[in-house]
């Protein structure tokens, strides 16, 4: 907790308000994430991303309860994680436009369903002003093309300018561009997740010299057939 809280505060005082800070406020006890999202809007965090509760299976009612809970500790804005991959519980679209209709906090989703249809269906229920955030980077411009507003990518960890490119070209019109992009960044997406993140992105920001690849049990090295596929992925966008 001490590491998590310093690494939030670390990441504020380096932004310097010239970008918002989401900060990581999740967990699969309540008053664990209420107390991780308190600190990070004390800290200076303009938003808590907050995950499924994970292991202990919460019920749609009880997924309602943990997010208003969370979102009322925090009193700063709330992006629901979605991610069934990690957490088994899917946040049912009705979930989501009724943590909207109680709770001018609830702003957004990370959506790591990579349901591309996720979209337009949550747009016609809660509307426009509902944040639509990828969270699976090589579903990122479908998921734009269907309505979403942008991603929270770990690919991004690696090459921020080329996505950075690929979002404002969307945004201006020059599809062809963003295509372009997608097009050569999709095995890159895939290398990246080729076992558990952040095994790859890990040894990816290694080997362009960001910071070692060691992570924490139960997270290991990467396989030697996952090496080769990130080295090749990273030789193919040209980073090394």
């Amino acid at each position: 907790h001490y590491e998590h809280e310093k690494i939030v505060e670390e990441c504020i005082q380096e932004a310097e308000n010239r970008v918002p800070v989401i900060a990581g406020a999740g967990s699969n006890s309540t008053e664990e994430a209420c107390k991780l999202a308190m600190h990070a809007a004390k800290a200076g965090a303009q938003a808590v991303l907050v995950v499924t509760p994970y292991y202990n299976k919460p019920t749609q009612d009880g997924l309602y309860s943990h997010f208003m809970t969370v979102a009322d500790a925090a009193k700063i804005p709330l992006i629901v994680y979605d991610i069934p991959g990690r957490s088994i519980i899917p946040v049912h679209d009705e979930t989501l436009a009724k943590l909207c209709e109680k709770s001018e906090l609830i702003e957004g989703i990370k959506d790591a369903t990579a349901d591309i249809s996720r979209p337009p269906r949550i747009l016609r229920q809660i509307g426009s002003g509902f944040s639509q955030l990828s969270g699976e980077d090589a579903t990122a411009l479908p998921y734009l093309a269907a309505g979403g507003n942008g991603c929270i990518s770990v690919s991004s960890n690696i090459v921020p300018k080329l996505l950075s490119e690929m979002h404002n070209s969307w945004a201006n019109g020059d599809l062809e561009n963003a295509f372009n992009i997608h097009l050569k960044l999709i095995n890159f997406h895939d290398a990246m997740f080729c076992e558990s993140s952040p095994g790859p992105v890990k040894f990816a920001a290694e080997k362009i010299g960001l910071c070692n690849s060691e992570a924490r049990l139960p997270i290991v090295k990467i396989a030697e057939s996952s090496v080769s596929k990130v080295l090749s992925a990273l030789r193919d966008i040209e980073l090394i």
